[in-house]
């Protein structure tokens, strides 16, 4: 930790409790101690590193930490020379694996800070691969782990079988002796259990008795000779079986890089836990003020400043530079002059301890100095072992403030002045904010004493600001108000709380006529200050609404437009393909009229004839197909040719010069010179249903890629009944293919759908599974 930043500051911050909520986010016992022991770093690029990892995880997602338990103890015992149990070394396995997986997955991410950190981990595939061959999944050795095991338990089961046979050959020849017929081990040997009258009857060694001493386990002198080859070789086993354990121990015990791995484990999970802690907690990454940029060069910007260990706490923007790098805030008590002085404290702490921090908007991001200390007076400092009182405790500090302070120092001091004479303490505190004014110190300072509020309105360098309060209420409502000094509003509150009249009126005379005319100007500037942030609220209101309504009607232009240039284009590519086609036909016939003869040249003279009619009845201007404007006038219901969009439909309301016609689904203001009227009955077979057109131009695929379910199924509905109503056969729905859920909820929707026909896949080469085609039922 750097040194300029010791545990009673940290502690009087509030740092601890962000220790304990990184803590409780860790996945390992590492990232608990790495939490438990974070502090502010001396070098600004360390903490810019750390920094750096969280982004990379925040961006990447959470590098994988299961599996990774503590075993520090199990390899301490093992450098002791303990022997450990096959168990302790598959815990060990099972440790050093998952640092494999975690050094495996990082690896296979492109983020350079997290890769340069997984680089320093050891590598453990040679030593794990020889626990997996030579321990089995319940931590026992395997028959094959070596040779000479793998000789030993050959021999051992063929003779524990031999040894088993004779016995059921010698229960049988006692079993008028035998106690209980079965065949048991006693001492590690294998033994009758006799009845002890008749012990004598079995000729053998005498092993054990039971506790009563009715029963005599002897080992018959028949397996004697077999018992002892079976000891020898068990007594062979468990020496290899603990060489082979000890062996694998103590290499993994001797390893040189198990302490940087857990070091690195540390590491990913501190910043693990630090991405997780940002999402709960809404933290963004301050960026350090380099020395370069001379207008943000040693300042604080902090923007919806909060702190992040107050419930709902309320959020305000902070800022110091070079032209104020004092604030002085002033207000009524239990106002939030202190929580907002820790709100700037507490987030230098954690920025320089590479942890986001409770500010910032998006698109204006959170900025601090580097700070080489922070110099603190905050809370009751009054010391009984020293005999001092609570203001020399303050003075103690305030010395030090004076004494160590420089331009990379952060001052927080809290109720400054108080605790003695009300005269002399503004004195001595106008004193000493010079004294630290004058060291180049950024900082922010509370208080109640009034002189201090004209000091910081007269002096360069120190700004006034105040925590508002709702006298109505009688209730601080948190804000910060920067620009001017607060108010103490005893009299108001006391005048809200009914106190006499009398008692008011003299304390408005020992107040005195200085007194009172600050607190009368300081409360017409707070009035006059909350009409202009009324007003300003206002014109910033009506200026995004102005600019909401420029967007919208910038983005419908563009669209008309487009909608022009495509209907142009349309249109164009219609007319060419006729022109083309008559010219092909004029070819023919004219071919046909000048070879052919009697009949067939009259005839191709006609269709000739005919041709150029249709193309001079084509040329000349449409009319309308019954009255004109000038006969009757506009009204609701009236059928109209738009034929800009190649389309008819009923006139829904006369706006003037304009008319909003229905097309479709489409809803369109056109100008009365924009379109055709047409007659009043159009029915197809006697029936009272209009025949419309389709739109033109109107575009068969819709896009809902990456939208919610519920939201694209909206989409498409829409698609599919505006479809149908301009008559188009066949649509293209692109939902891409993904995980499958979207595109399923859609064909769900299409399976139940009335209007449509059918749908399958596109063809591979135009989407395939990423795109439905959906067949629309046109009537």
């Amino acid at each position: 930790m750097n040194a300029a930043f010791d545990e009673a500051l940290l502690a009087n911050l509030a740092f601890p409790r962000v220790r304990d909520a990184l803590a409780e986010r860790a996945a390992t016992r590492f990232g608990v101690e790495a939490a438990e022991a974070l502090a502010p770093f001396a070098r600004r690029e360390d903490a810019a590193l750390r920094l750096d990892r969280v982004d990379a995880i925040r961006a990447s997602g959470e590098v994988p930490l299961g599996g990774i338990e503590d075993v520090r103890g199990l390899l301490d015992a093992a450098r002791n020379d303990r022997l450990l149990e096959g168990r302790e070394i598959l815990s060990i396995a099972y440790t050093l694996d998952g640092c494999e997986r975690l050094r495996r997955a990082v690896a296979e991410r492109d983020e350079p800070s997290l890769l340069a950190l997984a680089e320093r981990m050891g590598s453990f595939e040679g030593w794990l691969r020889v626990v997996r061959e030579q321990l089995d999944g319940d931590g026992e050795v395997r028959d094959d782990a070596t040779p000479k095991l793998r000789e030993i338990r050959r021999r051992l089961r063929p003779l524990r079988g031999r040894i088993r046979e004779r016995m059921q050959v010698l229960l049988e020849q006692y079993s008028e002796a035998v106690q209980d017929p079965i065949v048991t081990l006693r001492r590690e040997r294998y033994v009758l259990s006799i009845r002890a009258e008749a012990q004598s009857k079995v000729p053998g060694i005498a092993i054990d008795s039971s506790d009563s001493g009715r029963t005599v386990f002897i080992e018959p002198q028949a397996v004697v000779a077999m018992n002892n080859e079976l000891a020898l070789l068990e007594f062979e086993e468990r020496d290899e079986v603990r060489r082979i354990l000890l062996e694998l121990a103590s290499r993994i015990a001797a390893h040189p890089e198990l302490s940087v791995t857990f070091e690195v484990v540390a590491a990913f999970d501190l910043a693990s836990s630090t991405a997780r802690l940002a999402e709960d907690w809404g933290l963004m990454r301050a960026v350090w003020r380099e020395a370069e940029e001379e207008d943000e060069a040693g300042s604080v910007h902090l923007p919806a400043a909060r702190h992040p260990l107050v419930e709902a706490c309320v959020a305000n923007d902070l800022s110091l530079d070079a032209q104020h790098r004092l604030l002085i805030v002033t207000g009524p008590n239990a106002g939030g002059k202190t929580v907002l002085l820790k709100t700037l404290g507490l987030a230098v702490l954690m920025a320089q301890s590479g942890v986001p921090v409770a500010a910032g908007r998006p698109g204006d991001a959170p900025g601090l100095p580097w700070f080489t200390s922070v110099l603190a007076d905050i809370g009751d400092e009054q010391s009984i072992e020293a005999s001092l009182s609570t203001y020399a405790g303050h003075l103690v500090n305030l010395n030090r403030i004076v004494r160590e302070a420089d331009e990379a120092t952060l001052v927080l001091i809290d109720e400054l002045g108080s605790g003695t004479d009300p005269d002399e303490g503004a004195a001595l505190s106008q004193a000493i904010l010079e004294q630290v004014l004058a060291t180049g110190a950024r900082g922010l300072v509370t208080t109640h004493l009034a002189p201090l509020k004209v000091f910081a309105s007269e002096a360069a360098g120190v700004r006034n600001a105040s925590m508002r309060f709702d006298v109505d209420a009688l209730a601080p409502t948190f804000e910060l108000t920067v620009g001017q000094p607060g108010r103490s509003y005893a009299l108001s509150i006391a005048h809200r709380l009914g106190l006499g009249e009398g008692v008011l009126d003299r304390a408005s005379d020992l107040l005195g006529p200085e007194g009172e005319r600050l607190e009368r100007l300081l409360e017409t500037l707070e009035r006059q200050r909350e009409q202009l942030s009324v007003r300003l609220r206002e014109v910033e209101a009506a200026r995004d609404e102005a600019r909401r309504e420029a967007a919208s009607l910038e983005t419908e232009l563009a669209r008309l437009r487009e909608r022009e240039e495509t209907l142009v284009a349309e249109a164009a590519a219609r007319a060419d393909a006729e022109l083309q086609e008559t010219l092909q036909r004029a070819t023919r016939l004219t071919k046909t009229a000048r070879q052919g003869e009697g009949e067939g040249r009259s005839q191709a003279l006609e269709e000739i004839r005919k041709l150029r009619s249709e193309a001079q009845r084509k040329a000349r201007p449409k009319r309308p197909a019954v009255a004109s404007e000038a006969e009757d006038g506009w009204r609701p219901g009236v059928r109209v040719r738009v034929p800009s969009y190649d389309a008819e439909g009923r006139v829904v309301e006369v706006r003037g010069d304009a008319l909003l016609v229905q097309l479709g689904l489409l809803k369109l203001e056109v100008a009365v010179e924009d379109v055709e009227r047409l007659a009043e009955e159009r029915s197809q077979g006697g029936g009272g249903a209009s025949t419309v057109a389709p739109v033109g131009g109107f575009d068969a695929e819709i896009n809902v890629r990456g939208e919610r379910a519920e939201v694209a199924v909206e989409k498409v509905r829409d698609f599919v009944l505006e479809a149908q109503a301009l008559r188009v056969p066949m649509i293209r729905v692109l939902h891409g293919k993904g995980t499958g859920a979207l595109r399923d909820a859609i064909r769900e929707y299409l399976k139940r759908e009335k209007r449509v026909e059918r749908f399958e896949d596109a063809v591979p080469y135009e989407g395939g599974h990423g795109v439905t085609v959906a067949h629309v039922k046109v009537p």
